[in-house]
C-alpha cells in the first residue's frame, strides 16, 4: 500500500530508482579531449586541404597538356632570294594542307615582337633586330598531326624550318605535375601517422589514468581485446567527430577561395571544382580508422605488458 502510495505521489527516491543508468566503463567526455579534439581537427583540416591542391594541380596539369598539345610553332629560315615574310607564308600554305592541322598563321614583325616583350621589354626592341619568322600551327585535338608529318611538309617544299611540337614542355609539365602529387601523397601519409601519434599518447594516457578500472575488468575476467575495444571505439568516435570538424573547416574555406577565385578556383594556376569538395567526405571515416588502429595497437601492446 506504502508503495503504491508513493508511485501515485511520485516519491523523488522510487524516480531516482527508475531514470537510472549504468554507467559506461569509460567516461565519455574528459576535460583532455578538447585539446585532442583541436589537433586531430587540424590535422584533417590540413590533409583535406592538400589533396584540393593536389586535385586543383593536377587538373592544371590536364589543362596545360591539353593547350601545348593542341599547337605547334614552326621557326623559318628564309633562302637566299627569299625574304623571311615570303617563306613563312609559303610554310603556312604547306602546313595547312598536312591532315591533323587546322589552321596554319604566318606571323608579322609586330606579332613576333609582341611575343620577345616580356623579356626585352616593350619599346626596347630595335627596328635593325633580327626576329625570328615563326609559323603557329593549330592542331586538330582528336588526331593532331606530329613534328615528323609537319617536318616532311616543310621539306616537300624546300623550306629551311624548324618544327617545335612542345613535347619538351609537355614533358616538363608532366613531371611538375608527378612531383606534386608525390609532395601530396607524401604529406597526408605524415598527416595520417601524427593523428596516430596522437591517438596512441592518448590512448597510453588513457590507460594510465584508468589503471584502476583496467585492473578490476582483469579480475572479473575480462581480456586484453576487450579492454583494448572499449579504448579504440572512444577514440574513433571522438576522431570520427573531429574529423568532421576539420573537413567541414577545409570545405567551408575551398568553397569560399572558389568564389572568390571565379571561374579559375583558388588561382589560374590551381583550378578548383567545385566536385573536388566531395574528396573531403571520407575524411572523418579515415580519421576513425587511423583511431581506431592507433588505439587498439597501443592498448593491446601496454595491456600485454601488464599482464
Amino acid at each position: 500500500m506504502a508503495a503504491n502510495e508513493a508511485r501515485t505521489r511520485g516519491d523523488p527516491q522510487d524516480d531516482a530508482w527508475m531514470d537510472w543508468r549504468p554507467a559506461p566503463l569509460l567516461p565519455t567526455q574528459d576535460g583532455r579531449d578538447r585539446a585532442l579534439t583541436f589537433v586531430v581537427a587540424a590535422l584533417c583540416f590540413l590533409a583535406c586541404m592538400s589533396v584540393f591542391a593536389m586535385l586543383a594541380s593536377g587538373r592544371a596539369a590536364s589543362g596545360w597538356r591539353r593547350e601545348l598539345g593542341a599547337s605547334a610553332t614552326v621557326q623559318v629560315r628564309p633562302k637566299a632570294g627569299e625574304t623571311g615574310s615570303e617563306a613563312a607564308a609559303r610554310a603556312a600554305e604547306a602546313l595547312a594542307g598536312v591532315p591533323g592541322v587546322q589552321e596554319a598563321q604566318a606571323l608579322d614583325r609586330a606579332a613576333a615582337e609582341k611575343l620577345l616583350e616580356p623579356w626585352l621589354g616593350k619599346g626596347n626592341i630595335p627596328d635593325d633586330l633580327p626576329i625570328p619568322h615563326l609559323v603557329t600551327v593549330e592542331l586538330d585535338p582528336a588526331h593532331p598531326a606530329n613534328a615528323a608529318a609537319l617536318t616532311a611538309a616543310l621539306d616537300a617544299e624546300g623550306l629551311d624550318a624548324t618544327v617545335d611540337d612542345h613535347s619538351r614542355w609537355m614533358k616538363d609539365v608532366e613531371a611538375s605535375g608527378a612531383a606534386v602529387r608525390g609532395i601530396g601523397s607524401i604529406g597526408a601519409l605524415l598527416v595520417a601517422a601524427a593523428a596516430g601519434a596522437v591517438i596512441a599518447f592518448a590512448t597510453r594516457a588513457g590507460l594510465a589514468a584508468r589503471r584502476d578500472v583496467v585492473e578490476v575488468l582483469h579480475l572479473s575476467g575480462a581480456r586484453d581485446r576487450f579492454i583494448a575495444g572499449l579504448f579504440q571505439r572512444r577514440f574513433a568516435f571522438l576522431a570520427a567527430r573531429a574529423g568532421g570538424y576539420g573537413a567541414l573547416a577545409a570545405v567551408v574555406l575551398a568553397a569560399l577561395a572558389r568564389s572568390l577565385g571565379g571561374s579559375n578556383g583558388f588561382t589560374p594556376a590551381l583550378p578548383l571544382a567545385w566536385t573536388d569538395l566531395v574528396a573531403a567526405v571520407p575524411c572523418p571515416l579515415a580519421a576513425a580508422l587511423v583511431a581506431a588502429v592507433a588505439a587498439r595497437r597501443t592498448a593491446m601492446s601496454i595491456l600485454g605488458q601488464t599482464t
